[in-house]
């Protein structure tokens, strides 16, 4: 049975008529403000006998005859308080106990004591009803497990579950840290759009939408890498941007179609300057969320004190028996993979392309694999047509991948500066798109003018937000950090 909220007839009226004893008694039901003296967190820092004002959402009530027992919630937790008939009057005392429900809001002034048990307490001196709440709380509140409900009505979930509450809250201070972090080091934060001509930068199918005075059609955003190198070639050194992209492919633990991410581009650097700082990056949000870089994810240890490297394609060349970098047409690729046995020829029929070809390979024999903190490195040209080649071999890319417990949690790479090189890349991105991947990368000639125009070298990185503070906060999905995630 569904933990789903539902209230009865009987329960709105009996919640209704409180509502109107409220009425007659203040005046009003649903106040407009109260004077709070400090938080509940606050409260818990102060001393016995400081004079306190509180306010929060009534979470328990206990009636022992002439003394009761409460609690109060906010965001940041609870505080118990006591009521006595002998203190506040018979009338105060009765009107409380007859008319408060959980799940209403009141205001507590009195002071602070410990009870015999040891638990910090407010000894309740007057009470104000805020707010008159009409539905209850779920029967079992104290640990909402329905995840459709917890995931629909994510304001019952907070309430209830503590560990929501510290995940949720966590990841927006990790937000903040991040974006300190990066100021810190010479970054300035910049916006770019959301609704474009043209959705890049990342190999995705874009949702679609219609802009009405332009009659046009526009694309939601996959990714923000475009503007942002425009932004360094048109003379910042170094951008970011905490950016909404949505991507309209399949949902799983690590995926949503709405989600969170940072890039960063710095001119005058090279991948291997970039895979450093996203290494201190990752280090410094892990020690100031955490205060440790051992932490545990879903039941595995992992140490963030140190990483591992791995070659992309010499990894991939030993699991193809050949070297992929020879290849550049897909059907011999196909046929390569097919004869090894690796995968049934049915099962690779929709992959159009090398990079995709190469990339379903490399997500089902390898990643999963990948535990520790581990950059790969070395990736083939064909993987991502906006990365700058390697000097030393054109058929391979200066880009790096960060891969924990089987998840990407950021790309980055030395970005192509050269036009020619960049026009030739889409033009094989248009041809696949043609051959039918869908999820090729989409041309974008207005980025290549910006281009011949002169770009400095740069590199720049992706992460993703979510993604990252699922590990960092050890939840089992995406969706547990995102406060109202997509639903049905």
């Amino acid at each position: 049975m569904s933990e789903n909220v539902t209230i009865s007839t009987n329960e709105l009226q009996a919640r209704l008529q409180k509502a109107e004893n409220i009425r007659a008694r203040d005046g009003v039901v649903w106040k407009d403000k109260f004077d709070r003296s400090h938080t509940i967190c606050d409260a818990r820092n102060l001393s016995d006998d400081a004079s306190v004002k509180l306010a929060g959402r009534v979470t328990a009530l206990r009636w022992l005859g002439k003394l009761m027992f409460g609690r109060i919630y906010d965001i940041d937790g609870e505080i118990q308080f006591s009521m006595s008939r002998e203190e506040l009057g018979e009338e105060q005392y009765k009107f409380m106990k007859a008319n408060v429900d959980l799940g209403d809001f009141i205001g507590i002034t009195g002071t602070l004591y410990h009870t015999t048990a040891g638990e910090l307490t407010v000894r309740v001196q007057h009470y104000d009803i805020l707010s008159k709440a009409l539905r209850p709380l779920p029967e079992k509140f104290h640990g909402l497990t329905d995840m459709e409900t917890r995931y629909r009505q994510r304001y019952l979930d907070l309430i209830s579950n503590p560990e929501s509450r510290r995940a949720l809250v966590g990841r927006f201070k990790m937000e903040r840290y991040w974006r300190e972090f990066m100021w810190d080091n010479g970054y300035l934060e910049i916006e770019t759009p959301i609704m474009q001509n043209i959705a890049s930068g990342a190999a995705a199918r874009p949702f679609v939408t219609h802009h009405n005075a332009l009659d046009a059609d526009f694309q939601l955003r996959i990714s923000p890498e475009l503007f942002l190198k425009e932004s360094i070639g048109a003379g910042f050194d170094r951008v970011f941007e905490v950016a909404k992209d949505f991507r309209n492919e399949g949902m799983d633990a690590m995926h949503l179609q709405e989600f969170t991410m940072v890039e960063w581009y710095a001119a005058y650097w090279d991948f291997e300057r970039n895979i450093k700082f996203t290494w201190d990056l990752v280090q410094y949000l892990l020690q100031k969320c955490r205060g440790t870089l051992q932490i545990e994810y879903q039941g595995t240890p992992l140490d963030f004190s140190k990483y591992e490297m791995i070659d992309y394609t010499a990894r991939m060349n030993e699991l193809f028996g050949c070297n992929i970098l020879d290849f550049d047409d897909v059907d011999a690729l196909r046929e390569k993979i097919v004869a090894n046995g690796m995968f049934p020829a049915g099962e690779l029929d929709d992959l159009k392309s090398l990079p995709a070809l190469v990339d379903y390979v490399y997500k089902r024999k390898i990643r999963g694999n990948i535990i520790q903190p581990t950059f790969l490195y070395n990736y083939p040209t064909y993987m991502v047509p906006l990365a700058r080649r390697c000097d030393a071999d054109e058929r391979r890319l200066d880009m790096f991948q960060l891969v924990v417990c089987g998840a990407e949690l950021a790309k980055g790479y030395s970005e192509l500066v050269n036009p020619i090189q960049q026009l030739a890349a889409f033009e094989e991105q248009a041809k696949n798109i043609s051959n039918g991947d869908d999820e090729a990368f989409n041309p974008d000639n207005d980025f290549v003018r910006a281009m011949e125009h002169g770009f400095p070298p740069i590199s720049g990185v992706g992460m993703g937000v979510d993604r990252l503070a699922t590990i960092i906060f050890d939840v089992p999905t995406t969706r547990d950090i995102v406060l109202f995630p997509i639903m049905k």
